[in-house]
C-alpha cells in the first residue's frame, strides 16, 4: 500500500475501515433483534465513517496527482 498524504494516518486508516466494517454488520443484525429504530444509528455510523474514508482517497488521489505532474 502506497504512503500517501491524507489526513488520517494509516493506523487511523484501519481503524476507521474496522469501525466501519463493524458498525456495518452491527445495523442488520440489530434490525432483526430489536424492535424499535434504534438500529438505525449503527447505519448513520457506519455512513460518516465511510464518508470520512472517502474524503481520505479524495485528498490523497490529489496529492498523489500533484506529486507526478
Amino acid at each position: 500500500m502506497q504512503q500517501g498524504s491524507g489526513f488520517l494516518s494509516q493506523r487511523q486508516r484501519r481503524l476507521a475501515w474496522l469501525g466501519f466494517l463493524l458498525a456495518a454488520v452491527q445495523a442488520p443484525v440489530a434490525a432483526r433483534l430489536v424492535d424499535d429504530s434504534s438500529w438505525l444509528f449503527s447505519l448513520v455510523v457506519a455512513l460518516m465513517v465511510a464518508t470520512v474514508i472517502i474524503a481520505d482517497d479524495g485528498v490523497r488521489r490529489t496529492a498523489q496527482a500533484r506529486s507526478s505532474d
